[in-house]
């Protein structure tokens, strides 16, 4: 479907609402409606919200990203926003990471390559971010009042976090061992609220008001960073 020369996928399933995406990394817009919602209907859902969609095509244009990682010595990678240089050593036992002053040293086999060391990196990530966990999701259930029946992490492209309402399970991204902790945080806070409202509607918003007003400063402080995962920003 062509709106206002916007090419938009439509894709229609069993569920209730509509519902629109502007997807990495180069702005496509999708649209998934119910299964009995006409055409017609769908175009004038499209042009209602063609404004927005200009606007995020034309973010993921601007917005810069990060080159390819190849893990090597002298690259820059992050720990809860703080910035170290890669170390390569090597060793013919166990792979490990250590932080060193302003270095980050990953010792690998001297065989290894370049997914083996993403893989090392990625599990050491999954490994940090996972023991903050528990502290951080103790603190904002008692806050908020509600608790999922489990949370945990995984390397995702296009969320930051999300939320199985029906079954409560959280579920974190991985990548966001690599910003500052409070980022963390407001996506914690931002799942958690979605078991109480499934929707950013106002009472959504309201709730995170409640509990974090500076929200809006977070979440324009974690979408500012330069991305090395493509991280898709849903309309709210």
């Amino acid at each position: 479907m062509i709106v206002s020369g916007v090419e938009i996928e439509v894709i229609k399933k069993n569920i209730k609402n509509m519902h629109l995406s502007v997807l990495p990394p180069v702005g496509k817009v999708r649209i998934s409606t119910p299964l009995n919602i006409s055409d017609d209907a769908i175009k004038l859902f499209a042009i209602a919200k063609i404004g927005w969609i200009r606007k995020q095509i034309v973010k993921y244009e601007n917005q810069p990203r990060q080159s390819e990682r190849e893990y090597v010595s002298g690259e820059s990678h992050y720990l809860w926003g703080q910035r170290y240089r890669m170390e390569i050593k090597h060793s013919k036992t166990a792979n490990k990471i250590e932080i060193k002053a302003n270095k980050l040293i990953l010792t690998v086999r001297e065989n290894s390559t370049q997914q083996q060391r993403e893989n090392v990196m990625n599990e050491w990530y999954r490994a940090e971010i996972k023991a903050k966990l528990p502290a951080l999701f103790e603190k904002w259930e008692s806050v908020i009042g509600v608790k999922p029946n489990e949370y945990g992490v995984k390397n995702m492209l296009t969320r930051w976090g999300t939320c199985n309402v029906k079954a409560k399970r959280i579920l974190i991204n991985l990548q966001l061992a690599k910003k500052p902790i409070h980022c963390l945080e407001y996506i914690i806070v931002h799942e958690l609220v979605h078991l109480i409202e499934k929707t950013h509607n106002s009472v959504f918003v309201e709730h995170m008001d409640k509990f974090i007003p500076n929200w809006r400063v977070i979440k324009d402080e974690l979408n500012s960073f330069i991305m090395d995962c493509y991280i898709e920003e849903l309309e709210e």
